[in-house]
């Protein structure tokens, strides 16, 4: 099996994005965006996706770096999968914290979308709206092209319901993109093709 890496540089008038991701990772990260709730949250990410994560990422506002850091993950993500044989492909998790149960279902079918129920409170956490949440999820499974269903189910606090659904997100993420050996290197579709 090849490394599954992908080194992702975004430089835009709004923001600079440097990212490194390995699938095949320890689950160690390295994230600076400014945006000290993001990179907890992107920690969570790779911590519970098992993979290795180097995010820098610099910018005028945070609906832009949030958006940005999506894109490069979701670009990362698919260089990494390079064709795509072998992987398990589809999978969902649910995850609680506390007060907060997220659930969360992936399919790398080569079709960016994306259906979310996330009943936030206030639209805010530590100064970073909640709605960033939503915005980095779409961004990030359009460019991954994979659909990406998500939900709080339930949960009084915001931060526990956000967390939970990152960390939903990084297992349902490493399960999919895990090799089955009893595929033999073959595409997990019946069309021979992850493509739209």
């Amino acid at each position: 099996m090849a490394n599954r890496v992908s080194t992702v540089k975004r430089k835009t008038k709004e923001t600079d994005i440097s990212l490194e991701l390995n699938l095949d990772g320890t689950g160690k990260w390295e994230i600076a965006t400014g945006i000290k709730v993001f990179d907890h949250l992107l920690s969570q990410l790779a911590q519970h996706g098992v993979f290795d994560l180097k995010i820098s990422a610099t910018g005028n506002d945070q609906h832009h770096l949030a958006e940005d850091v999506a894109i490069s993950l979701g670009k990362a993500l698919g260089e990494a999968l390079g064709e795509k044989r072998g992987i398990v492909r589809m999978a969902d998790v649910a995850v609680p914290m506390d007060d907060a149960l997220a659930t969360v279902a992936v399919d790398i079918s080569g079709r960016g979308y994306t259906v979310l129920e996330l009943a936030f409170s206030e639209n805010d956490m530590l100064g970073f709206p909640t709605d960033l949440i939503r915005h980095f999820l779409e961004s990030f499974a359009i460019e991954a092209k994979l659909n990406l269903h998500a939900r709080i189910a339930y949960g009084t606090n915001d931060h526990h319901k956000a967390e939970a659904l990152f960390k939903a997100l990084g297992r349902a993420l490493d399960a999919a993109t895990r090799i089955d050996p009893r595929l033999a290197g073959e595409l997990p579709s019946t069309k021979d093709l992850l493509e739209r």
